[in-house]
Parts: structure tokens; sequence; C-alpha cells
């Protein structure tokens, strides 16, 4: 089994997050989820995006970095929008990481000063037509990734919703949250 390192998304620990790394622990995964808001959830993106630049984006990524201080080196990284900033620092540049799940988010692997490695599996996960998504640069930035990566996997939904695995948002779509939950644990049972 892994023992993974999960980042939440910009409205914050809500119910549907937790829902979901409670998924990954039912299924006999260790799941460590730091709360990087403090407590704080916010009821759309744009009041959490809010709160995220009132904290700063470089102390939110500093606060997941430390998350993994007092954890083993040999972890499965992942996170949700904002949560895979962290999520993708700490895959790319600890030392030790086992794989790596990024769900509505990356990042040009250029970011954090050092090229993905190689050997590092990785997937990634959004829908085709999410704004956030594919409209920013994030869908680019997975190619990219994954043209250096020899375990790679994109997977695309079609949709145009952000954070559509979180139960508990009115973005939730049940159909394409259970193929990326089934995904997710197949790939975790192919490095657990």
């Amino acid at each position: 089994m892994a023992e993974i390192l999960l980042f939440h998304h910009v409205q914050g620990r809500t119910a549907g997050f937790v829902d979901f790394a409670e998924q990954l622990r039912k299924a006999g995964h260790t799941v460590h989820a730091p709360d990087l808001f403090d407590g704080q959830t916010f009821a759309t993106l744009e009041e959490g995006m809010a709160h995220a630049r009132q904290v700063g984006f470089g102390a939110l990524l500093e606060r997941g970095e430390r998350s993994a201080d007092a954890l083993p080196a040999d972890l499965v990284y992942a996170g949700f929008s904002l949560g895979v900033m962290p999520a993708q620092k700490l895959a790319q540049t600890r030392p030790g990481a086992r794989g790596a799940l990024f769900f509505e988010a990356c990042l040009p692997p250029s970011e954090f000063g050092t090229a993905w490695p190689e050997d590092l599996p990785v997937q990634i996960h959004g829908m085709d037509a999410d704004p956030s998504f594919a409209g920013e640069g994030d869908l680019d930035a997975a190619r990219e990734l994954l043209a250096s990566a020899k375990r790679g996997e994109l997977f695309l939904y079609p949709g145009d919703r952000h954070l559509f695995a979180d139960s508990s948002l009115a973005s939730y779509d049940a159909d394409a949250a259970a193929l990326l939950t089934r995904r997710t644990l197949e790939f975790l049972a192919t490095i657990g």
C-alpha cells in the first residue's frame, strides 16, 4: 500500500476533499491531508482565491513543503488544483518520491528549477474544457511534463467543470469523479 501526502484545493479541506481522502484510506492506503488554510473553507473559488492571495502563494507553498518534513521520503504526492503546487514541487525536488497525482492543475516542470524525474510515475487529471485547467496553460504544462516522464498518463474528462471530483461542491460530476477515483486507485496499486 502507498503512503500519500494529499493537498486540498483553493476552497479548503471541504467535506468532499475529506471524503476522497477517506476513500483512499478505505482502499488500504495511508493518507496525510494537511490543512494549508488553518481550518477555513470557502463557498466559492473566488473567495478561496482571495484568501490564497491574502496569505500568499509562496507562504502556502512553504506550508505544504513543511508538512512533509516529519514524513518518510517514499511518498506519493497528490493535490487538487491549488494543492498541485506543493505536491508537484515535492515530487520533483524531494528525493525518494514514489509517484505523483495531479488533479485539475499542472505547472511547467521548470517552475521548480529542475526537470521532471523521468522515472517518477505520474497521473494528471482534468476536464477538457475546464477554463482553469484547459484554458490557463495547465493542460500545456501537463503535456510538457509527460514528454519527459517514462511513466506518465494524462486523463481528460469531457466537461468544463473545475473541482469536479469534490462531492461537496456544485461543480461535482459523479461519473467523472468515479472514473478519476478508479484510475487513482489503479495507479496506487501499481506503485504500492
